[in-house]
């Protein structure tokens, strides 16, 4: 079986690599400032973000009602990423489920979330890295803008609602209301729509169906896993913005 974002761990992971070896190989001095993210919920419902590495970020978890926000720190060399969690229900101890995003069952993230969840993932640096991820799947719009850096700097992130139009085949429900869409990969489990295999290259995996769903109503986030370069954004000495339910 595979783990949650398994198939991230590989091909996205790679690139993720690829991008620190460069970093450290270029003999550039790293920017000493710390990065502020704020994190806001635009959503109609309560959101619970779980960060993971989450010592900087609240443990790694907690609640954002419709229009609250929370404002962390994160040094430098930090690599990570951001995601929400939607109908939760914890104890005053901090355990409990949701119906999307969970990292066990615990509102303090130790470990990444099961899919389907909509990733903002980051690498800071003295040229930071981010993006976010439909590569296993969505259950929230969100977007990641970033303030007063320096260099190309574009907004990333998600437009659009995936769940009222997910394809049957991949809707997950609570009940009757749908609450996330999940990956063909997940779904599926097929070299072809998990890019593995003889698929495992940017040449011999393409756009599907499914993706090219995901990319419309996501057009400046992953939709699979060699998904075009410029779903990938740098920007230099910038704080973030993380908003669930806010267009780009």
């Amino acid at each position: 079986m595979n783990t949650p974002y398994s198939h991230l761990s590989g091909v996205l992971s790679t690139l993720w690599l690829m991008i620190l070896v460069i970093i450290t190989s270029s003999g550039v001095k790293r920017s000493e400032s710390a990065r502020i993210f704020t994190i806001i919920n635009d959503c109609k419902e309560t959101v619970w973000p779980a960060i993971t590495p989450g010592e900087n970020f609240g443990g790694g978890g907690f609640l954002l009602k419709p229009g609250q926000s929370a404002v962390f720190t994160a040094p430098v060399g930090w690599s990570g990423r951001i995601w929400g969690r939607t109908g939760c229900d914890f104890d005053k101890n901090g355990n409990g489920t949701c119906q999307t995003g969970n990292c066990g069952t615990l509102l303090k993230c130790v470990a990444s979330g099961e899919t389907p969840a909509t990733l903002a993932e980051f690498t800071l640096a003295s040229l930071d890295f981010y993006d976010v991820s439909l590569v296993d799947g969505f259950n929230l719009p969100v977007a990641v803008t970033p303030i007063n850096g320096k260099g190309n700097c574009s907004i990333a992130g998600c437009d659009g609602d995936l769940r009222p139009n997910c394809p049957s085949e991949l809707t997950v429900k609570a009940g009757k209301k749908t609450v996330g869409c999940r990956s063909a990969c997940d779904v599926f489990q097929t070299d072809q729509y998990c890019c593995k295999g003889v698929y495992g290259n940017s040449a011999t995996c393409q756009p599907t169906y499914y993706s090219k769903k995901f990319k419309e109503a996501c057009p400046a986030a992953y939709s699979y896993a060699y998904d075009d370069p410029s779903s990938i954004f740098t920007c230099s000495g910038t704080d973030y913005i993380v908003t669930f339910c806010s267009s780009r």
